[in-house]
Order: structure tokens, then sequence, then C-alpha cells
């Protein structure tokens, strides 16, 4: 079975979470990417409490391009230090998975 990973990442705008989103599913970077929100953010920045409205991204591909994908979302987002995680998936439906695997196979 190919390693496949989840990244998540959010962003302010939903356009700038479209935008990454449309470039990593075209350039065969990620099979999907499901974007939800507004969620709201409550985090720690410059010694500040902060609230935030946020549009989070979920990326699905494999383990191998996790890199690119990295990559990808730095240069496009527009936040000073962007959330880029990653997450193993364990288990998964292998219709599914091998159809992911396939997506992002020209790479």
């Amino acid at each position: 079975m190919t390693e496949v990973i989840q990244i998540i990442t959010t962003t302010e705008r939903f356009e700038d979470a479209q935008k990454i989103a449309s470039y990593l599913v075209e350039e065969g970077l990620a099979a999907c990417v499901q974007i939800s929100g507004p969620i709201t953010s409550l985090y720690r920045w410059q010694g500040r409490i902060e609230t935030a409205q946020e549009w989070q991204c979920v990326i699905k591909t494999r383990a191998a391009l996790y890199e690119q994908v990295e990559q990808t979302i730095r240069s496009r987002h527009p936040y000073q230090t962007p959330e880029i995680l990653a997450m193993p998936v364990v288990r998964g439906s292998a219709a599914y998975l091998d159809w992911l695997a396939e997506a992002t196979r020209s790479l």
C-alpha cells in the first residue's frame, strides 16, 4: 500500500484556500483538497492571544509528495508562519486509497 497522508493548513480568506487547493490538485500533488469554514481559531501570536475566522484545507496525498506540497503551500500562503501539519492515514478503503495513489501517480 502507498503511504498516504493528510496535510492540514488554514487561511484567512476562502480565495487563498481555493488557490492553494486548485494548484495542488491541478499539478497532481493532491488527489483531493476539502475546504471547510469558516472556522474560529484561537491562538497565541507574538505574545498575544488572537482570534480569527479561517478556512481549513485538508489535503489528501502520498507521503512521498510532502515536501512538494509544503513548498507549494509556503509559496502561495499569505501567512508568515502557515499551519502545515501532516498526519498519516493508518487505514482506509482499498478502493479510495487506490484512487488516491492513482490520482497523484503522475509525479
